[in-house]
């Protein structure tokens, strides 16, 4: 069984056990969403780049504790050096998109130009615990610590990702003023290199803030930050803003629009999705 089967595998293993223990623990929440993200843009390069990705989730709250594991199918066209989650990289895979992306009976091409051209499939699984280090409720004060781990699912041939996995860790905090509240983090990413593909390891914040209109309905804004990812990339700059709106007491639907400032962003991209909680 080779390493994609393998991480899909364990990645139904996981909601099997998840969804058995929550059924175990009356005190446990069980959150089943999906959702759609799409982005546009030239990363530096003369060709425009469109990735769609579609992902289901899992989630699964039980005391200080959150878990939630992300199987997305992603489509992407547009230059082969544009990888999904990464950006403009040098790739000298000679089966990237418009190099037979991967499924050609063909011998590859001996070029490593950048080319153009589609494809589409599973995308990287990610996976992800989250700690609540400290909780003040009267303060309306806490921190969470967060580890995920990003398997190497995607199709490195078709460039729906590097083929390698990918680990982070995070500290996140956040504070209410009545209706407000505003919250921030930073984050270290240790990126998986492949023989094609050579990653730095990436530091990244972010910041925002959000207001509750009411007991169903929120809106807010952040600005994340990523260091460039290798010496011939661009560093990750992107304002989101989102409005969620709580309906049926169970239902929660988000949708949200994003602007890149740099190269290592897309152009533009909007995005929503839907949780169901029980």
């Amino acid at each position: 069984m080779n390493l994609k089967n393998t991480c899909t595998v364990c990645a139904l293993g996981v909601l099997g056990v998840m969804a058995q223990t929550a059924h175990a623990d009356d005190n446990s929440t069980i959150k089943l969403g999906a959702g759609i993200d799409y982005t546009s843009g030239k990363y530096g390069t003369s060709t425009t780049t469109d990735i769609t990705q579609v992902p289901v989730t899992l989630g699964y709250d039980v005391g200080d504790w959150s878990f939630k594991l992300d199987v997305p199918y992603i489509h992407v066209s547009g230059a082969d050096n544009v990888i999904p989650g990464i950006g403009p990289v040098k790739n000298n895979n000679p089966k990237g998109r418009g190099k037979g992306k991967g499924n050609s009976a063909a011998p590859p091409p001996t070029t490593t130009a950048a080319t153009s051209g589609s494809a589409s499939g599973l995308g990287d699984i990610t996976a992800a615990a989250t700690y609540e280090a400290y909780s003040n409720k009267s303060a309306n004060f806490g921190i969470d610590l967060t580890g995920k781990v990003k398997f190497g699912t995607a199709d490195a041939d078709k460039g729906l990702g590097t083929g390698k996995n990918d680990y982070s860790f995070a500290v996140d905090m956040y504070k209410g003023y009545g209706a407000w509240t505003v919250f921030g983090g930073v984050n270290y990413t240790w990126l998986g290199s492949s023989q094609y593909i050579r990653l730095n390891d990436v530091f990244g914040a972010n910041v925002g803030a959000s207001y509750k209109l009411d007991t169903h309905s929120s809106f807010g804004a952040y600005y994340d930050y990523r260091e460039k990812a290798s010496s011939t990339s661009f560093a990750r700059n992107e304002l989101t803003g989102y409005y969620s709106y709580k309906f049926a007491s169970a239902w929660k639907a988000q949708a949200y629009v994003t602007k890149g400032f740099t190269d290592g962003s897309p152009d533009w991209g909007v995005g929503a999705n839907m949780v169901y909680s029980f």
